[in-house]
Protein backbone atom coordinates (compact mmCIF):
# COMPACT_ATOMS: atom_id res chain seq x y z
CA UNK A 1 0.00 0.00 0.00
CA UNK A 2 2.93 2.34 0.63
CA UNK A 3 6.53 2.27 -0.61
CA UNK A 4 9.12 4.85 0.38
CA UNK A 5 12.17 4.15 -1.79
CA UNK A 6 15.59 5.68 -1.12
CA UNK A 7 14.09 9.02 -0.14
CA UNK A 8 16.49 11.77 0.88
CA UNK A 9 15.78 15.29 2.10
CA UNK A 10 18.17 18.09 3.10
CA UNK A 11 16.92 21.44 4.33
CA UNK A 12 18.88 24.65 3.66
CA UNK A 13 21.56 22.88 1.58
CA UNK A 14 24.87 24.66 1.22
CA UNK A 15 24.23 26.97 4.18
CA UNK A 16 25.35 27.04 7.80
CA UNK A 17 21.87 25.74 8.71
CA UNK A 18 22.09 22.68 6.45
CA UNK A 19 20.21 19.75 7.96
CA UNK A 20 20.09 16.22 6.53
CA UNK A 21 16.56 15.25 7.59
CA UNK A 22 16.19 11.97 5.68
CA UNK A 23 19.12 9.83 4.63
CA UNK A 24 18.03 7.17 2.13
CA UNK A 25 14.81 6.06 3.86
CA UNK A 26 13.29 2.78 2.66
CA UNK A 27 9.97 1.59 4.05
CA UNK A 28 7.35 -0.83 2.71
CA UNK A 29 3.86 -1.13 4.20
CA UNK A 30 1.39 -3.82 3.24
CA UNK A 31 -2.32 -3.09 3.25
CA UNK A 32 -3.60 -2.97 6.83
CA UNK A 33 -0.18 -2.48 8.43
CA UNK A 34 -0.30 -0.28 11.54
CA UNK A 35 3.23 1.03 12.10
CA UNK A 36 4.26 3.03 15.17
CA UNK A 37 7.33 5.29 14.84
CA UNK A 38 9.57 6.45 17.66
CA UNK A 39 12.82 8.42 17.82
CA UNK A 40 14.40 11.50 19.34
CA UNK A 41 14.07 15.11 18.21
CA UNK A 42 15.39 15.59 14.69
CA UNK A 43 15.25 11.86 13.92
CA UNK A 44 13.22 12.51 10.76
CA UNK A 45 9.84 11.17 11.89
CA UNK A 46 7.65 14.12 10.94
CA UNK A 47 9.74 14.83 7.85
CA UNK A 48 9.01 11.30 6.63
CA UNK A 49 5.27 11.89 7.05
CA UNK A 50 5.57 15.26 5.28
CA UNK A 51 7.33 13.55 2.37
CA UNK A 52 4.48 11.07 2.06
CA UNK A 53 1.92 13.89 2.25
CA UNK A 54 3.77 16.01 -0.32
CA UNK A 55 4.41 18.96 1.98
CA UNK A 56 8.01 19.12 0.73
CA UNK A 57 9.49 17.80 -2.51
CA UNK A 58 11.96 14.91 -2.15
CA UNK A 59 15.59 15.48 -3.13
CA UNK A 60 15.72 11.98 -4.58
CA UNK A 61 13.85 8.70 -4.33
CA UNK A 62 10.23 7.71 -4.90
CA UNK A 63 6.98 7.48 -2.97
CA UNK A 64 4.38 4.99 -4.21
CA UNK A 65 0.85 4.69 -2.82
CA UNK A 66 -1.21 1.65 -3.82
CA UNK A 67 0.98 1.11 -6.88
CA UNK A 68 0.77 4.74 -8.05
CA UNK A 69 3.92 6.88 -8.01
CA UNK A 70 2.97 10.15 -6.30
CA UNK A 71 6.52 11.51 -5.96
CA UNK A 72 5.91 14.49 -8.25
CA UNK A 73 2.31 15.16 -7.21
CA UNK A 74 1.72 18.33 -5.15
CA UNK A 75 0.16 18.06 -1.71
CA UNK A 76 -3.40 18.90 -2.78
CA UNK A 77 -3.40 16.16 -5.44
CA UNK A 78 -2.26 13.55 -2.91
CA UNK A 79 -5.03 14.47 -0.47
CA UNK A 80 -7.45 11.94 -2.01
CA UNK A 81 -5.10 9.11 -1.03
CA UNK A 82 -4.35 10.25 2.51
CA UNK A 83 -5.89 11.04 5.88
CA UNK A 84 -3.86 12.98 8.42
CA UNK A 85 -4.20 14.02 12.06
CA UNK A 86 -1.74 16.50 13.57
CA UNK A 87 -0.52 16.99 17.13
CA UNK A 88 -2.46 20.24 17.61
CA UNK A 89 -6.20 19.55 18.21
CA UNK A 90 -6.95 22.97 16.72
CA UNK A 91 -5.63 21.80 13.35
CA UNK A 92 -7.83 19.76 11.05
CA UNK A 93 -11.23 21.25 11.86
CA UNK A 94 -12.97 24.56 11.13
CA UNK A 95 -13.71 26.09 14.55
CA UNK A 96 -16.46 28.47 13.36
CA UNK A 97 -18.40 25.73 11.57
CA UNK A 98 -20.79 23.19 13.06
CA UNK A 99 -19.85 19.55 13.70
CA UNK A 100 -22.08 18.36 10.85
CA UNK A 101 -20.61 20.99 8.50
CA UNK A 102 -17.08 19.80 9.27
CA UNK A 103 -18.12 16.21 8.55
CA UNK A 104 -19.78 17.30 5.31
CA UNK A 105 -16.55 18.98 4.19
CA UNK A 106 -14.64 15.77 4.89
CA UNK A 107 -17.24 13.68 3.05
CA UNK A 108 -17.02 15.93 -0.03
CA UNK A 109 -13.24 15.98 -0.24
CA UNK A 110 -12.15 15.35 -3.81
CA UNK A 111 -15.69 15.67 -5.17
CA UNK A 112 -17.13 18.38 -7.43
CA UNK A 113 -18.99 21.00 -5.38
CA UNK A 114 -22.51 21.82 -6.59
CA UNK A 115 -25.06 24.52 -5.72
CA UNK A 116 -27.52 22.48 -3.67
CA UNK A 117 -28.70 21.95 -0.11
CA UNK A 118 -25.61 21.75 2.12
CA UNK A 119 -26.49 18.71 4.22
CA UNK A 120 -29.31 16.31 3.47
CA UNK A 121 -31.42 14.47 6.05
CA UNK A 122 -29.82 11.21 4.93
CA UNK A 123 -26.32 12.60 5.49
CA UNK A 124 -27.30 13.96 8.90
CA UNK A 125 -28.49 10.49 9.91
CA UNK A 126 -25.21 8.96 8.68
CA UNK A 127 -23.15 11.50 10.65
CA UNK A 128 -25.09 10.69 13.83
CA UNK A 129 -24.24 7.00 13.43
CA UNK A 130 -20.58 7.78 12.75
CA UNK A 131 -20.28 10.00 15.82
CA UNK A 132 -21.66 7.24 18.06
CA UNK A 133 -18.37 5.39 17.49
CA UNK A 134 -16.60 8.11 19.48
CA UNK A 135 -18.86 7.61 22.53
CA UNK A 136 -18.54 11.30 23.37
CA UNK A 137 -22.17 12.36 22.96
CA UNK A 138 -21.37 14.42 19.88
CA UNK A 139 -24.15 12.73 17.90
CA UNK A 140 -26.58 14.88 19.90
CA UNK A 141 -24.63 18.07 19.17
CA UNK A 142 -24.50 18.10 15.37
CA UNK A 143 -25.15 21.85 15.14
CA UNK A 144 -22.66 22.84 17.86
CA UNK A 145 -19.68 24.93 16.75
CA UNK A 146 -16.49 22.87 16.76
CA UNK A 147 -14.67 25.71 18.53
CA UNK A 148 -16.76 24.96 21.63
CA UNK A 149 -15.46 21.39 21.91
CA UNK A 150 -12.64 20.28 24.20
CA UNK A 151 -9.24 19.38 22.76
CA UNK A 152 -9.96 15.67 23.05
CA UNK A 153 -13.35 15.99 21.39
CA UNK A 154 -11.85 17.99 18.52
CA UNK A 155 -9.05 15.48 18.05
CA UNK A 156 -11.52 12.58 18.00
CA UNK A 157 -13.64 14.46 15.46
CA UNK A 158 -10.54 15.20 13.35
CA UNK A 159 -9.70 11.49 13.38
CA UNK A 160 -13.22 10.64 12.22
CA UNK A 161 -12.99 13.24 9.43
CA UNK A 162 -9.57 11.97 8.32
CA UNK A 163 -10.88 8.41 7.96
CA UNK A 164 -14.34 9.20 6.58
CA UNK A 165 -13.30 8.54 2.99
CA UNK A 166 -11.26 5.39 3.85
CA UNK A 167 -7.82 6.79 2.87
CA UNK A 168 -5.17 4.56 1.33
CA UNK A 169 -2.79 5.66 4.10
CA UNK A 170 -3.56 7.29 7.45
CA UNK A 171 -0.83 9.54 8.92
CA UNK A 172 -0.93 10.27 12.66
CA UNK A 173 1.67 12.79 13.79
CA UNK A 174 1.78 12.53 17.62
CA UNK A 175 -1.99 13.03 17.57
CA UNK A 176 -2.40 12.37 21.32
CA UNK A 177 0.66 14.29 22.57
CA UNK A 178 -1.20 17.53 23.40
CA UNK A 179 -3.92 15.76 25.41
CA UNK A 180 -4.06 14.85 29.08
CA UNK A 181 -3.31 11.14 29.81
CA UNK A 182 -6.97 10.07 30.25
CA UNK A 183 -8.12 11.83 27.07
CA UNK A 184 -5.05 10.62 25.16
CA UNK A 185 -5.93 7.01 26.04
CA UNK A 186 -9.53 7.57 24.90
CA UNK A 187 -8.43 9.00 21.54
CA UNK A 188 -5.88 6.21 21.08
CA UNK A 189 -8.53 3.56 21.80
CA UNK A 190 -10.82 5.21 19.23
CA UNK A 191 -7.90 5.23 16.78
CA UNK A 192 -7.35 1.49 17.18
CA UNK A 193 -11.05 0.78 16.73
CA UNK A 194 -11.36 2.84 13.53
CA UNK A 195 -8.13 1.49 12.03
CA UNK A 196 -9.07 -2.13 12.72
CA UNK A 197 -12.67 -1.74 11.57
CA UNK A 198 -11.61 -0.23 8.22
CA UNK A 199 -8.31 -2.15 7.83
CA UNK A 200 -6.47 1.14 7.30
CA UNK A 201 -2.77 1.26 6.48
CA UNK A 202 -1.45 3.55 9.20
CA UNK A 203 1.74 5.29 10.33
CA UNK A 204 1.61 6.71 13.85
CA UNK A 205 4.41 8.82 15.31
CA UNK A 206 4.48 8.74 19.10
CA UNK A 207 6.84 9.80 21.89
CA UNK A 208 5.33 7.18 24.21
CA UNK A 209 7.31 3.95 23.99
CA UNK A 210 4.69 1.93 25.88
CA UNK A 211 2.04 3.00 23.34
CA UNK A 212 4.43 2.26 20.47
CA UNK A 213 4.84 -1.30 21.75
CA UNK A 214 1.17 -1.91 22.54
CA UNK A 215 -0.45 -0.40 19.44
CA UNK A 216 -0.18 -1.72 15.90
CA UNK A 217 1.53 -4.73 14.37
CA UNK A 218 4.90 -3.13 13.62
CA UNK A 219 7.34 -0.67 15.21
CA UNK A 220 10.19 1.28 13.66
CA UNK A 221 12.80 3.44 15.39
CA UNK A 222 14.47 6.37 13.65
CA UNK A 223 17.67 8.32 14.32
CA UNK A 224 19.52 10.92 12.22
CA UNK A 225 17.21 10.47 9.24
CA UNK A 226 17.49 6.68 9.12
CA UNK A 227 15.45 3.69 10.23
CA UNK A 228 17.69 1.93 12.73
CA UNK A 229 15.27 -0.70 14.08
CA UNK A 230 12.25 -2.43 12.53
CA UNK A 231 10.27 -5.10 14.38
CA UNK A 232 6.85 -6.70 13.91
CA UNK A 233 4.57 -9.55 14.94
CA UNK A 234 5.28 -11.64 18.02
CA UNK A 235 8.75 -10.12 18.44
CA UNK A 236 7.18 -6.67 18.81
CA UNK A 237 4.61 -7.89 21.35
CA UNK A 238 7.38 -9.24 23.59
CA UNK A 239 9.30 -5.95 23.70
CA UNK A 240 9.62 -3.83 26.82
CA UNK A 241 10.58 -0.18 27.18
CA UNK A 242 13.96 -1.30 28.51
CA UNK A 243 14.42 -3.43 25.37
CA UNK A 244 13.76 -0.40 23.16
CA UNK A 245 16.26 1.74 25.04
CA UNK A 246 18.87 -0.98 24.65
CA UNK A 247 18.04 -1.42 20.94
CA UNK A 248 18.50 2.32 20.43
CA UNK A 249 21.85 2.27 22.23
CA UNK A 250 23.11 -0.64 20.11
CA UNK A 251 21.77 0.64 16.77
CA UNK A 252 22.54 4.34 17.20
CA UNK A 253 25.78 3.89 19.16
CA UNK A 254 24.56 6.28 21.85
CA UNK A 255 22.06 6.61 24.68
CA UNK A 256 18.59 7.93 23.86
CA UNK A 257 18.56 11.47 25.22
CA UNK A 258 15.03 12.80 24.88
CA UNK A 259 13.07 13.91 27.95
CA UNK A 260 9.64 13.58 26.33
CA UNK A 261 10.27 9.95 25.44
CA UNK A 262 12.04 8.98 28.66
CA UNK A 263 9.47 10.63 30.94
CA UNK A 264 6.54 9.06 29.09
Amino acid sequence: MLDIKNVEKTFNPGTINEKKALNGINLHLDEGDFVTVIGGNGAGKSTMLNMVAGVYPVDCGNIVIDGFDVTRLPEYKRAKYLGRVFQDPMTGTAADMQIEENLALAARRGKTRLLRVGITAKERKEYKELLKILDLGLEERLTAKVGLLSGGQRQALTLLMATLKKPKVLLLDEHTAALDPKTAKKVLDITEEIVQKNNLTTIMITHNMADAIRVGNRLIMMNNGKIIFDVSGEEKKKLTVADLLEKFKISAGEELNNDRILLS
